[in-house]
């Protein structure tokens, strides 16, 4: 499967219109199932369809499982594969996560249901109550003398090096991306999806299975605005520092108060914004 489609489009200007090829981002749906029991009693469980682009669809079912609280380790994993439902459905559009025998999973548990689509992340939340029911079980981050620090011209720098990765976004120009760095601004990994959750489980999911995690010794680029889905995906993950080009939501600016989180919004060239953790963030 690929990420990009090729159309045919009717270009349109002051001065005229012609018919040309061009490229569109892929958008499919994604079904994640988990596999759970024991060997010889094994269960299976829908948890999310998601609508998504196809590539690094394992590490989006892993980074999704992770970010959401469903497994919390690697070694939790018995097998990632793609499955065929009766033959009805496409091999690649169905995940199915198989976790080890010993690993428990009480399905009664989830509070959400998990229907995403590519611009809202998880939708139909059952309550409000389950979202601060799931806020306050979120893995609070400690301010510690030694915590990850960068400065005004680390923060400027991001943006330049996200547009140099962002490989697919340069043809289609429909992508968001996820981006993780290091503390000497070097990118670790860059993820791209048509739904900007999706980007961030990609790129948790990678961290996973490079034994990366916890992340609190990077900084997280988001080119997309951020809600409380992306702070909360990345509380889970430790993340610590969060940039993004566009504007965080009320609710994403508490949870990130509230965790401890160094939250930066409207980067551009020269500016950004700082909603929360300034002591991150040196002057120089």
């Amino acid at each position: 499967m690929y990420a990009v489609a090729p159309v045919n489009i009717i270009k349109v200007t002051l001065d005229g219109s012609e018919e040309k090829p061009d490229l569109v981002a892929v958008e499919e749906p994604l079904e994640i199932r988990l596999g759970f029991g024991s060997m010889d009693n094994r269960q299976q469980r829908s948890v999310s369809v998601t609508m998504r682009t196809p590539t690094h669809d394992f590490e989006l079912a892993l980074g999704f499982l992770y970010s959401e609280g469903i497994i919390n380790s690697y070694d939790q994993i018995l097998s990632v594969k793609y499955c065929v439902d009766a033959g009805k459905q496409a091999t690649e559009n169905i995940v199915r996560v198989e976790l080890k025998p010993e690993v428990k999973f009480n399905a009664q548990s989830l509070q959400r249901n998990f229907y995403a689509t590519s611009s809202c992340g998880v939708c139909g939340k059952a309550s409000i109550e389950a979202i601060d029911n799931m806020i306050c079980d979120l893995p609070k981050q400690e301010l510690e003398q030694n915590a990850l620090k960068v400065n005004h011209q680390y923060i400027l720098s991001l943006i330049e090096t996200l547009t140099q990765h962002q490989k697919v976004f340069e043809y289609t120009g429909g992508l968001h991306a996820a981006a993780l760095f290091d503390e000497s601004e070097r990118i670790i990994t860059i993820r791209e999806d048509i739904g900007r959750h999706n980007a961030l489980d990609k790129l948790i999911g990678n961290a996973l299975t490079q034994n990366l995690l916890p992340l609190d010794n990077k900084v997280l680029l988001m080119s997309s605005r951020a809600s409380f889905e992306l702070i909360q995906k990345a509380v889970m993950a430790n993340i610590s520092i969060i940039v993004t080009i566009g504007a965080p939501s009320s609710l994403a600016v508490q949870v990130a108060e509230q965790f401890n989180v160094t939250l930066v919004g409207f980067l551009r060239n020269n500016s950004y914004n700082i909603y929360t953790g300034k002591e991150r963030i040196n002057d120089e």
